[in-house]
């Protein structure tokens, strides 16, 4: 078996503190690209949240479009069986 000596060891943490290094780096470019897909994310909810708004609003507005619309056919109706002057 080989001898371990001072020399070796300090090598070898050498090595493990280079590794840790790399680890530190990337676990930050994990982090940053995490907070920009949350971003991402949080700016496409609220694209979602304005369409479901105007979505609502073009149906209110349909409502109110069919409604006067039943109002005339029902006046068009009752108009065919009234008196004509």
């Amino acid at each position: 078996m080989a001898e371990v000596t001072s020399e070796f060891m300090y090598e070898l943490l050498k090595k493990l503190n280079q590794r840790f290094d790399k680890l530190d780096n990337a676990f930050s470019e994990m982090r940053a690209d995490n907070i920009t897909l949350r971003g991402q994310i949080h700016v496409l909810q609220g694209d979602l949240n304005n369409l479901h708004v105007t979505v609502g609003n073009i149906e209110g507005r349909l409502d109110r479009i069919e409604n006067r619309l039943e109002l005339r056919e029902f006046q068009e109706a009752q108009a065919r069986f009234e008196p004509q002057p």
